[in-house]
Formats: structure tokens, sequence, C-alpha cells
């Protein structure tokens, strides 16, 4: 019988192995992708979508159809538990998927312990920044609310997610024409703490100056529909809710006794492989780097790509496998809206419509090289 690769996911790690699957299928091999959605939604430009910047299509990679076009089997669903002894993953639907090799790229969500409700049953103005998804139903419930009254919008969460956000909301208020809403950002502890003052203080000089307001050790207990309460007590009043307080891998791995990390991540090795099982590879922020811990932004995911597409093909081939190696360090740039960004890498920092500029081109470019891949350019 065939070999079996099964990619679960088509996150930023998987990218490049999605474009190839026709070299797969060349060598016979079967190529099935699990993921919930037909599109995969690029995090980078998520914000910008929010606040109108970009469309939803331009920020979307057509997994289904990339899939198919090549050869490969493409299935709507989620994974929720892996076999390794069966070489099988399960499904939500409850169907057992057999596999030779398989590599998650299933991304991670945000809890929402503040919330007074199971998630399923959370209030339907409250959304968490990822799965990307949820942006472009913010971004359309908000034009709606901005045309009525002027809101109260608040961020629960005090790092990058928080002040991009923020930030567009602002700028899709102001171009929709509409009653400027009262932003707030809630800060568990420090706004972007874990940032240089360089950092920190261009954006919140630029987020303030739109009387953004940011509340640091701003601890919240409860999310209800119409109110936050914090843990000291203190209440707010609120129409609309962005959850950013920090993102979390998929529970499977641990449900399914493979080895993780302390963020309960897959632990994988050099060579992006799982140290419990050599059929099993990951990418992006489902995982955990065991040679070194990594943030959690998707220049990683993306410097992953080729070392996966090369360690899949070669698990399969029975050859030899690549290390991946992190890099340097790497360029960040924040996407505050209104066509304002701040830019750092290695000591440079500055901020201002060239940061944008430079954010937009990158992006730009990153998404059209694989949008291509979508009709086998």
């Amino acid at each position: 019988m065939k070999k079996h690769l099964v990619l679960v996911g088509g996150g930023h790690a998987h990218m490049v192995t999605l474009a190839n699957i026709r070299r797969f299928v060349e060598k016979k091999y079967r190529v099935t992708v699990i993921g919930p959605s037909e599109f995969h939604y690029y995090s980078g430009m998520g914000p910008g979508m929010l606040g109108g910047t970009y469309s939803p299509d331009q920020i979307r990679f057509a997994t289904r159809k990339t899939v198919e076009n090549q050869g490969g089997e493409f299935v709507t669903d989620r994974v929720t538990h892996i076999m390794p002894r069966d070489r099988q993953v399960m499904t939500r639907s409850g169907a057992r998927i057999d596999y030779d090799v398989v590599s998650f790229n299933a991304g991670s969500h945000i809890p929402l312990p503040g919330t007074d409700t199971p998630e399923q049953d959370r209030p339907a103005n409250l959304y968490p920044v990822k799965p990307i998804e949820q942006l472009m139903d913010a971004s359309a419930a908000l034009k709606t609310l901005f045309a009525r009254k002027k809101v109260s919008v608040n961020v629960v969460g005090g790092g990058p997610s928080s002040a991009e956000v923020a930030g567009n909301v602002w700028q899709l208020a102001r171009n929709r024409g509409a009653h400027m809403p009262d932003i707030r950002i809630l800060c568990g502890s420090r706004f972007m703490g874990r940032f240089g003052e360089k950092i920190r203080s261009r954006i919140k000089q630029i987020l303030e100056k739109r009387k953004i307001v940011i509340q640091e050790n701003a601890r919240v207990k409860t999310v209800t529909a119409s109110e936050i309460i914090l843990e000291s007590g203190q209440g707010f009043a609120t129409d609309f809710t962005f959850m950013a307080s920090g993102v979390v891998p998929t529970p499977m791995f641990e449900e399914s006794g493979l080895a993780m990390g302390p963020d309960k991540g897959l632990l994988v090795n050099q060579y992006l492989q799982s140290v419990t099982d050599p059929q099993i590879f990951g990418g992006g922020d489902c995982i955990y780097f065991q040679p070194q811990p990594l943030d959690k932004v998707g220049v990683y995911a993306v410097r992953q790509n080729p070392v996966l597409l090369h360690n899949l093909m070669a698990a399969l081939d029975g050859e030899p496998l690549n290390p991946f190696d992190p890099g340097p360090d790497y360029l960040l740039v924040f996407n505050l809206g209104g066509r304002q960004g701040v830019l750092k890498k290695k000591n440079i920092v500055f901020s201002g419509r060239l940061a944008f500029t430079i954010k937009d081109y990158i992006d730009t470019k990153f998404m059209k090289r694989f949008q291509a891949a979508e009709t086998g350019q």
C-alpha cells in the first residue's frame, strides 16, 4: 500500500509543504490534509483585516484548492486525539485516519478564563483574537455598532495583539465616519512588558494620542456581555470585548500522552520531530522546540517550512533528516492602524508610516507567493 502523509492544519509552517504536495504524489505517496476550514488566514495581516486595510481575500490561502489541485485529499475536520501505537489520528467527527508520517501545524487558541459561561456559550460580543477568522466577524459586527451609537470597546491583554487590535479598531471607526468608540486595553501586568522601553514608549505614544486608554495591573476576573470585572473589584461597562490574553497550544498532545514542553506544546527535537515518536513532526505555535524556547511569532513557523518539507519527505523515503536552525534575530513590525507602525530589528527601533509600509510590503509579498500555489503557478 502507498505510504500516507497526514498534515494536521494548514498554517504557516506547512505552507511550503502544501505548495509541494505534487512532489509527494509523484513519488506515489498519499497526502491528506485535515483542517477546520478550507482557507488559512495569515495572522500577520489579521489586525489589518479588522481595520479594513485588507480584504479577507488578500490575507487568506486557499488550502483545500491547493491540496486538491495537486492530487491530495482535504478533510474539513479537527483532530482531537493521536494514537501513535496504531499510527492513527481521530477527528472530532469520529473518523480514524491512518498515517505513516504525520505533521502538526494546528496553531494555538486563546482560552477564555475570564468569562462567566462555558466557551461554547460565551457572549455574542466577546471575540478571541484567534483564530484570525474571528477578526473578520468582529469587523462586520463593529461596523454595525459604530453606525448606531458611541460604544465602549475593551481589549483584554497587554501584548502585541492587544496593541494592534486596539489601533485597528480605532482605524475602522475613523474610516467609517461613524461614532468614535471609547477604547480601553486592560493589561494583566505591564503593557508590552517583554519588550524594551523604546518599543513600549512608541506604541503607547501612538495609541494614547488617539485617546486609547491603557490600564496596567488590571487583571480580569469576569467578562459578561455588558461588564468586565477586575480581580480588584473594579468594573467597566463594555459593548464589545476582545480577548488577547495569550495563546496556548491545542490540548490534543496532553490528552494523547505525547511528550510536551512547559507550555503543553508538542515537544520536538532539533529535527522538528516528536521526542516520543519519530513518525510525528510539527511546527508553529503548537510545538515546543526542545533545543531552545522560541517566541510564539510567525517568523519561526516560516523558517521551519523548508526543514519540515525536507524531513517529511525524508521520513517517508527513509533518508537522513535536516536540523532546524532558528536563525538570527528577527524583524518585528507592529501594525497600529492609521498606516502607523513600530519596527524593531536588533538595536534599531523606529515608528511611523515607513514602518507600516515595510510591513505591508513584506506581508503582501509573502501572501502573493503562496497564493500562486492555489493555481499551480
